[in-house]
């Protein structure tokens, strides 16, 4: 069984001086590690720049941007991905699987853009 190459992503290279410094670094591949639309949302999520997020008008809104390739923003706190089929979130050491807890159905707790 082949593992793909695993990099750390420091935040601190992405944004000299973040608003939000937890975590320091993400642990990805190295695709994900070069994604801009993935940088794009990390940038947003550790400065707290959210101008260009919106809270979304219809859980379409989210499938829609997740479809797209571009990461929505969970409780302003995490990126969320969907791969093979699952709704992930970003924490310090990869993805993990999105818990279906109810504050997960509320759309308030959602940023898209």
């Amino acid at each position: 069984m082949m593992y793909q190459k695993k990099e750390k992503l420091y935040i601190r290279d992405l944004v000299p001086d973040p608003a939000v410094s937890y975590p320091g670094y993400y642990v990805l591949s190295a695709s994900m590690a070069k994604n801009e639309l993935l940088h794009t949302a990390l940038v947003a999520l550790h400065t707290l720049e959210f101008s260009f997020y919106q809270n979304p008008k219809s859980f379409d809104d989210i499938f829609a941007m997740l479809q797209s390739g571009l990461f929505p923003i969970y409780k302003e706190h995490y990126i969320v991905g969907y791969f093979g089929g699952k709704m992930m979130y970003l924490e310090s050491h990869g993805w993990k699987a999105l818990p279906a807890t109810e504050a997960l159905f509320q759309l308030e707790n959602w940023l898209v853009c």
